[in-house]
Order: structure tokens, then sequence, then C-alpha cells
């Protein structure tokens, strides 16, 4: 996924690659697991990811706690959400590789 994060002003203007790795575990209560309506559908889960990932913002983590919050409004059965962001061609001299932060938050309600 393309986005426009970064404190950099190159990051602002010609955006870089992203790699999200999103995990979502919830209460599933008495489902028999026969309709989408039962389950959190991931393509609810991804149109989430690419509306945060839309806003330009300097930090991951602040990218990756709105993701959270989101989906844990949506989903109010939620138990835990860990959302990993990594930026695949980061300005970060002499390093090749993919970079990023994971974030993980668990809710006891």
């Amino acid at each position: 996924m393309h986005a426009f994060h970064g404190i950099f002003d190159g990051e602002k203007k010609t955006g870089s690659n992203y790699e999200l790795t999103i995990k979502v575990s919830y209460d599933e209560g008495n489902s028999r697991f026969e309709d989408i309506k039962e389950t959190i559908s991931y393509t609810d889960i991804f149109a989430i990811v690419k509306q945060k990932m839309k806003i330009s913002t300097p930090l991951l983590e602040k990218v990756a706690d709105s993701i959270i919050k989101k989906i844990r409004h949506d989903f109010s059965n939620t138990r835990e959400i860990s959302i990993s962001i990594y930026k695949l061609e980061a300005p970060v001299e002499n390093f090749e590789g993919k970079i990023g932060i994971t974030m993980h938050k668990k809710f006891n309600d």
C-alpha cells in the first residue's frame, strides 16, 4: 500500500510503500459461524486500514493507534488488536530492508 507518512519533506511528497499485518481477537459469543455478520470481516478491516492510511501522518505509531481505535469502535467485541506497519523503503542512510512498528492493545470489558 502506498501512503505519505513520515517526518521528512520528501516522504510527504513522494510517499512510500507499506506492508501491514493486523491480528484481531474477538469474543465470538455463541456464534455458529454461519454468516459473515457473526465474525469480523477482513474486508471491513481493510476498508478501515485504507481510510486511515490515506491520512498523511508524521509517526506510524499514530497511524497504528488510529486504526486500532476505529476497529475497536466498529467492533466492540474485539478483545485484542495487534498491528505492524512496515515502511518498505525507509529513508535511512545505509539501510536496506523494511523497518516499522508494532502496537498491541488488549481490551478487558
